[in-house]
């Protein structure tokens, strides 16, 4: 038989083969298959999630949070885990491996969170539901008449999404799952100033009062009445009944207690918690504690000898103190204070090719954290852009108690929050192209945070910290990250009162006392996350080091951030494994 009637024979036989003989599914297929089921799932179950990320087919709802909802999802991701688990890893190969990695840890997490119920503690100090919600008229497109009508109807839902979180709260309150009450104080304050009487003097009627032209003119009036009806109807009526479930139910019977440890199962959560924010499986809380301890020791000494440099007679307290009352280390206007922030992104915007080969397309806008929630808030944080490029990212400014404030940690503040910090990094990760959509919004902690309080430390590289005020304001700012790992295990897992915690902060940084007592509430509410910043700074500053030293002169710092960078948000062990192929790859093409 000749060759082509024998290919052809054997076309005809796999022409009745089962499709699954032919074309046996392949493990990256596989995986690949299961990444695009659970991102629709996860958007179908999330709307507010999905409105961020910038799909917008459900923008005119909000997520629901019964119980049953809960348990499903808990079902659900245990079964995608499942699936994910019965793909074999050792087949996968590049970017695959890594997609591999980043799901399954997520996938753990999300059921972790589950198991220790942190669902029924929805809200704390600074953030949850009745803190976000009045963002969303900034986080919507806000442009055609259905998109107004759609965030009407966000408005019109938000009744029943608040009885949800009052019913997660109320139960938490039976099973031992609430804040601690020393952080809740004043925590009605942030409710309260939505419950209006003019729906027009409302944060949620703000995009109403200058409909875009590209909105009917004819459709205004109807619009308007639309939404003042739902702010008086659903908005102001569900405020009013979380302040008196608040006044009555839940702050009467918050825990006298601050520790993670206290909760059901306390210890096992910290230490999940220190696992989950660190990516380090073989971490313990006494290892970050002894940790931070070495790092504030070896800051101290570097914030000494400014203190000698620039001729100050008295201690570090005495030059502390002079630091917190000299009125010429602080701004006069909330106007100064942004003028001059301003002053320094812009200045630090011209440096970034000398230390960056990619770079964002969105831009970063300024603007003042909101009256409503900046006395409980810390000095600054950024909010990401929208997933669909159509919204900048904001630089988020706390201008409140202006004495609180210091010009000299500006430098500092600014590189993190905007520059070559949050914005760069994670403005850049929306808009790497070759990353699955559940990539592209990951968010590991000590990562975003560790680049954050690395990019602090650029600032140094490119002519920044002229002024020794402004350097011992950097070592401040960096010192306030290491005390983090001292305090935070301290108060939640070794036995530390809120006292103490506050005493070591006041001890060891420049901070106000204002922001540490706002910083040492946040570690309550929020545990194990303060200490992400720090192990992620010191694990990317170990793999820079450890590049310099094995390329020499082949190092090129625009490439080595390239390389942390392009994977997006990653674990510090995916991390590792990104910097070590690199150098490999160098000192290979050099040979």
């Amino acid at each position: 038989m000749n060759a082509f009637y024998w290919l052809l024979g054997m076309a005809s036989m796999l022409l009745v083969l089962p499709a699954s003989v032919v074309l046996a599914e392949s493990e990256s297929d596989k995986l690949h298959r299961l990444i695009d089921e659970n991102w629709e799932y996860r958007l179908a179950e999330s709307p507010l999630m999905a409105t961020r990320v910038g799909d917008h087919r459900a923008n005119d709802r909000l997520d629901s949070l019964t119980p049953q909802d809960i348990e499903r999802r808990t079902a659900k991701t245990a079964e995608f885990l499942e699936q994910l688990e019965a793909i074999d890893r050792d087949q996968l190969e590049g970017d695959d491996r890594i997609h591999y990695a980043v799901m399954k840890r997520e996938l753990e997490s999300d059921l972790a969170e589950d198991r220790f119920k942190t669902y029924l503690m929805p809200i704390n100090n600074r953030s949850g539901f009745h803190i976000s919600f009045p963002e969303i008229r900034r986080e919507v497109p806000l442009v055609t008449t259905e998109d107004f009508e759609n965030y009407i109807a966000r408005l019109n839902d938000f009744g029943r999404y608040a009885d949800e979180h009052i019913t997660l709260m109320r139960e938490g309150v039976r099973q031992g799952y609430t804040m601690p009450s020393i952080i809740m104080e004043g925590s009605l304050d942030s409710v309260d100033a939505h419950v209006v009487s003019d729906p027009e003097r409302s944060l949620m009627y703000e995009p109403l009062k200058q409909i875009p032209a590209t909105v009917p003119t004819s459709e205004h009036e109807r619009l308007q009445q639309a939404a003042r009806a739902a702010i008086s109807e659903s908005v102001v009526p569900a405020y009013q009944r979380l302040g008196q479930f608040m006044r009555t139910e839940y702050l009467p019977n918050c825990r006298d207690t601050i520790a993670a440890r206290a909760l059901p199962d306390g210890a096992d959560f910290y230490r999940f918690r220190a696992v989950k924010h660190t990516t380090l499986d073989d971490i313990t809380p006494e290892a970050i504690h002894r940790r931070g301890l070495d790092e504030v020791k070896r800051i101290r000494g570097e914030m000494d000898e400014i203190i000698k440099r620039v001729g100050f007679e008295g201690d570090f307290q005495e030059f502390v103190e002079h630091l917190r009352t000299d009125p010429k280390f602080y701004a006069k206007t909330p106007e100064a204070l942004q003028q001059h922030t301003a002053l320094i992104c812009k200045r630090m915007d011209g440096k970034l090719p000398e230390l960056f080969r990619l770079l964002p397309r969105t831009s970063y806008g300024l603007r003042p954290i909101p009256d409503y929630i900046a006395p409980k808030t810390t000095a600054a944080y950024y909010q990401p852009p929208a997933g669909d490029g159509t919204r900048a990212g904001y630089y988020c400014l706390n201008t409140y108690d202006l004495p609180s404030r210091p010009l000299y940690m500006l430098e500092a503040l600014s590189f993190h929050e905007s520059v070559p910090g949050h914005h760069l990094q994670i403005a850049l990760q929306y808009e790497l192209e070759d990353l699955p959509e559940f990539r592209k919004f990951a968010g590991f902690n000590v990562f975003v945070e560790g680049w954050a309080l690395y990019s602090e430390r650029l600032g140094l590289e490119v002519g920044f910290y002229e002024d020794p005020y402004s350097d011992f304001g950097r070592l401040s700012m960096e010192i306030w990250r290491a005390c983090r790992l001292v305090v935070d295990p301290g108060m939640h897992y070794l036995g530390w009162s809120r006292q103490q915690a506050i005493d070591y902060m006041a001890e060891n940084t420049a901070l106000s006392m204002l922001d540490i007592r706002s910083e040492v509430d946040r570690y309550i509410g929020w545990p194990g996350q303060a200490v992400a910043y720090k192990i992620g700074e010191l694990r990317i500053r170990e793999l820079r080091a450890l590049a310099e030293a094995e390329l020499a002169e082949k190092f090129d710092i625009r490439e080595f951030h390239a390389v942390v960078l392009s994977s997006g948000a990653v674990p510090l062990d995916v991390l590792e494994e990104n910097v070590r192929a690199w150098v490999a790859s160098v000192k290979a093409g050099s040979e």
